[in-house]
């Protein structure tokens, strides 16, 4: 059977040979055994409803074996024998060019050199998940091989709930994920009802299907690095020197050593993982890996004393890291985590004196353990870092819930109207500040978000780097001629971004589909796709473009510790900007939106959500790449604005000289007297 006909299959009618476990590959650790007997027996009804009557017997079994063993029903019998990787989209079968690039996204998700788990379908962030089971994604490919302009998939959490009729202009697939009722948002109902089979934690860009590798995060967090650096830098010197140290080598962690060396500072990492630690190196996006922390700290030294770029993992725990360099004085410039913290006890956080083996036995069999472990280890890094950063150190968190949860521990990080570290038990009512500010409010959230600068992101479904050669190009001229009438507050972005740009092919970002990302501007995201839409027509370009974002962008996102943590105004507690940031785009032209609940900070702590569209160099998808990439950053920045932020408040009249037809609610800003004497 040839791969078109497979996808046009969709479940087969007879059952495949049953798959055995690879050990090589990186695995979902084992879940929470969380379900009552009665809730087992209704999570075996629930997947057997993929299948013919006939096979519920041979069925039923394996999926009791599976969720006895695994915590989750993922039918790996089900799983394609085919190679999984982003085809050119002329490989796929369909009626529907827009349906044939969601199938080329799609299998990059779940590509094993992009995926962080492929036989469990996620993607990365230890649950983000693509679907819940392969009987999803059978269904769902064969469902997008028989969509036509006049119909929309409808996804339920990894469910595709069917075809229905809508019209050429609707998106061909609407998706939602984990959308629970608010009640059913704490960390346990994600467990019961995903083993439930009947949510997911989409992640921001796993859910998606707009995850493009560790790069997606490669240029944030250059643009982080560089700008921190900025920060701390006495005399305008660079990073060179300079140590960074962080931890987390896994989907969206991964990026940090790459983005080390772009900004050109000395970077450790540390993994516990050895798979995802031997996979950056094999990847080159670590330069070295050390295993003896002694051996570290020499290595560290010579780096230092010559002013090397270089990515060190350190295959161990992090905390025996933090507090090895401050026992022996080792002086760290800038320090982070982005250990996956939104899920703290299902393998997103590894607590020390634990090996990786002992940690992975420990979360499923004894949890109320593993738990105290994970709030232990958190007391101590945090204990370590302040002592680093007494001495200078500074330390931002990187949005992985990494100060909530540590807070949460009862960890030391707050201060006290002394300038004391305290817990949250200790701190004076009314300034439950964090010790440390969160990177969005420190950097990204003034010098990007509020400018409307965010994650742009564009795929060629030719599968062809030389088409992939050609946008950097194109989206380069258009930033070079932007640039010369920018005004003064922005210049900064668009230069780092130009050179970003410029060196994208040899930094080799590129894991999984021809894919690149860049910060831009409503300004910019529209000139460069309406260039790309053009090189399409003309012929420069072989085949459709995808264009999107990571949720973590202006708009996409409401995240009170995260993307909304530099929101002043009480509202950084509302999802009203994401919700409304979804419904604009489908109706002003995307080809697919996604709205999610958890992401990057956790479940229950977030709402996200994204967009793809198609560029087939059409004046259709020009006008649809018009009205939609204006409306989804200029969203964002009005509610910035409203909020009382300085760029927004610049940034949103630009837009408004722009644009005529978009008028804006400006705030009326108050002197400080006026509220100072009601009091």
């Amino acid at each position: 059977m040839t791969f078109k006909e497979q996808i046009q299959q969709g479940i087969p009618s007879e059952l495949p040979n049953s798959k055995q476990y690879d050990l090589h590959l990186n695995h979902a650790p084992k879940r929470k055994n969380i379900l009552t007997k009665t809730e087992k027996e209704l999570a075996i009804r629930n997947a057997l409803r993929y299948f013919d009557k006939k096979h519920h017997v041979i069925l039923a079994k394996e999926f009791i074996e599976e969720l006895e063993q695994f915590g989750r029903i993922y039918m790996y019998r089900f799983r394609p024998d085919y190679k999984m990787y982003a085809r050119p989209i002329s490989e796929y079968p369909g009626n529907c060019e827009q349906a044939k690039a969601i199938m080329h996204m799609i299998q990059n998700n779940l590509d094993y050199a992009v995926a962080q788990h492929p036989h469990e379908l996620i993607t990365y962030g230890g649950n983000g998940a693509v679907f819940q089971n392969w009987a999803q994604y059978l269904l769902t490919m064969q469902y997008l091989s028989e969509i036509t302009n006049e119909q929309t998939l409808i996804m339920y959490s990894g469910h595709p709930m069917g075809l229905f009729p809508s019209h050429k202009n609707a998106p061909r697939v609407v998706v939602t994920n984990g959308m629970m009722i608010p009640n059913y948002s704490k960390p346990d109902d994600w467990e019961k009802y995903n083993a439930l089979g009947v949510t997911q934690y989409g992640q921001m860009t796993a859910g998606s299907y707009m995850y493009i590798g560790p790069q997606g995060i490669v240029h944030g967090t250059t643009i982080t690095v560089l700008n921190a650096g900025r920060k701390i830098s006495k005399n305008g010197e660079g990073l060179a020197g300079k140590l960074f140290v962080t931890s987390g080598l896994g989907g969206m962690s991964g990026a940090q050593p790459k983005a080390g060396n772009i900004a050109g500072c000395i970077t450790v990492c540390a993994e516990v993982n050895p798979k995802i630690t031997e996979i950056r190196l094999s990847q080159g996006w670590i330069d070295e890996k050390i295993t003896d922390l002694d051996e570290l700290v020499q290595r560290v030294k010579k780096a230092k004393n010559n002013k090397e770029v270089i990515s060190i993992a350190y295959l161990g725990n992090i905390v025996n890291v933090w507090e090895k360099f401050a026992e022996v004085g080792l002086y760290v410039d800038l320090g982070s985590d982005q250990t996956s913290l939104h899920n703290p006890w299902a393998g997103g956080y590894y607590p020390v004196e634990l090996t990786f083996e002992q940690a992975n036995e420990m979360m499923s069999n004894n949890p109320e353990l593993f738990k105290e472990k994970v709030q232990e280890s958190l007391r101590r890094q945090t204990a370590a870092i302040n002592k680093h950063t007494l001495k200078g150190t500074y330390f931002f968190d990187y949005g992985n819930a990494f100060l909530l949860e540590a807070s949460r521990a009862g960890a030391t990080v707050y201060k006290n109207k002394k300038g004391d570290f305290c817990t949250v038990n200790e701190v004076e009512m009314g300034s439950e500040a964090f010790a440390y500010p969160s990177y969005v409010q420190d950097i990204m959230g003034p010098m990007c978000f509020d400018y409307g600068f965010g994650p742009f992101r564009w795929v060629c479904t030719s599968a062809n780097p030389e088409d992939l050669l050609k946008t950097d190009q194109i989206a380069c001229e258009v930033l070079e001629e932007i640039r010369k009438n920018s005004p003064k507050e922005i210049q900064q972005q668009m230069t780092d971004n130009i050179q970003w740009i410029k060196g994208a092919q040899e930094n080799k970002l590129v894991v999984g589909s021809q894919a690149r990302i860049l910060y831009a501007d409503a300004e910019g995201r529209t000139k460069i796709a309406t260039a790309f839409n053009n090189a399409i027509k003309n012929g420069e370009i072989s085949e459709p473009i995808v264009l999107g974002r990571d949720h973590h962008d202006v708009s996409g996102t409401d995240s009170p510790y995260r993307e909304t943590s530099n929101i002043y105004d009480g509202s950084q507690f509302t999802a009203d900007m994401a919700i409304q940031n979804v419904i604009g785009d489908s109706f002003r032209g995307a080809t697919w939106v996604s709205i999610h609940n958890g992401g990057g900070v956790g479940w229950g702590e977030v709402i996200n959500g994204g967009f793809g569209m198609v560029l087939d160099g059409s004046i259709e998808a020009e006008k649809r790449l018009k009205s939609m990439l204006f409306w989804d950053v200029n969203n964002g920045i009005s509610r910035r604005n409203w909020a009382r932020n300085k760029g927004a408040t610049f940034a949103i009249k630009r837009a408004m000289e722009v644009e005529p037809k978009l008028k804006v609610t400006l705030p009326n800003l108050v002197d400080d007297m006026v509220i100072n004497n009601l009091f």
